[in-house]
This record gives C-alpha cells, structure tokens and sequence, in this order.
C-alpha cells in the first residue's frame, strides 16, 4: 500500500551543499577541532544567505534526503545480524543529542527522533515533518547535528572515517551516470 509519504513523492534538494556540510563537520572533528571555527560559521552563514528561501528549503531537503539514505543503509546493515534499526540506533542518537545542549536544544529531540524513525520505517523524512508545517530555525541545528550523528555512527561501524560520505558520493555519481 502507497502512502502520501514514501521517497518517491519527496524532493530530493540540493544534497550536494548538505552533503558538503556535513563532509565538513566531520573533518573539523577528525583534526582534533572540538570548538567551531569562526571563520568557518561567518562562511557558511554568508552561504545560507546567499541561498534565498528556495535555496535553504533545498538544502533542507537534502538533509532529509541524507538521513533517508543514512538510515536506508544502517537498516540494511542491521538487518543482516537480524537486529532492529530503531531499536540499536535512536536511542544512541537520542542520548548523543542529550549531550549537546548547545547544537540540540531538549525540545527539537523529538522532532529528530521521529524524522529517524520515518527513515528507517522506509518514509520520508521531509515529508513527514512537512505535515508539522515549515522548518523553524530551533530545528536547523539539529537537523544538521542528526545528519552529522548518523554520518559519524556508520563511520564508526565501518571503521572508517570517510565511509559515509564516499557511500553517498558514489550513489550521486550512478544516479548522475543514469
């Protein structure tokens, strides 16, 4: 049975730029960089307004669109040790975004929880927060942060710091080659 929904009635957007951010992210963790670099913010501040509206709205959906394919993959990895998603993923996430009271504010947890679970039930994650109506800028952040988090999980399941990222890279370069 269809519903309103699934992936394939969800706007992919620009997930290039979200990919970029988050490529970003994980590097600055990599070199040892736990404080933000305020050269860094002040760039992609100028960036996301440089984008417009439609521009953000885009690279929104490609977060989301992030998250499903994150989620798509880590459901498939567990499903091979016949372990449920859900269960082995959110709550880490969860206490993860607990302990990041200044990216993750308490209240936007939820929000992010359930954006997880739609992914990992196979739903689009923009599509099921579009419901709830627009994004709100408390809920930036931690969309970013639950996209960085499950980049990161899968690195560490993978044992490698790049695996996330060339896993979409290369899923970008076969959708580009079709």
């Amino acid at each position: 049975m269809s519903s309103p929904y699934d992936p394939e009635h969800a706007p992919v957007g620009d997930v290039g730029t979200a990919l970029m951010m988050i490529d970003s992210q994980l590097k600055s963790i990599h070199d040892g960089r736990t404080e933000a670099d305020p050269e860094q913010q002040a760039l992609t501040q100028q960036f996301a307004a440089s984008l417009g509206r439609e521009g953000l709205d885009d690279v929104l959906d490609g977060a989301c669109t992030l998250i499903y394919m994150f989620m798509t993959w880590l459901r498939e990895a567990h499903e091979d040790h016949d372990k449920d998603v859900i269960e082995y993923v959110v709550p880490n996430l969860v206490a993860t975004m607990r302990m990041m009271p200044k990216s993750v504010r308490p209240e936007a947890i939820p929000t992010m929880a359930g954006l997880v679970i739609a992914a990992g039930t196979g739903l689009s994650p923009n599509l099921w927060r579009r419901q709830y109506g627009d994004w709100t800028e408390e809920e930036l952040n931690p969309l970013e942060a639950t996209a960085f988090l499950l980049a990161e999980h899968i690195n560490r399941i993978t044992d490698d710091p790049d695996f996330a990222i060339r896993m979409i890279t290369e899923a970008l370069s076969r959708s580009d080659e079709d």
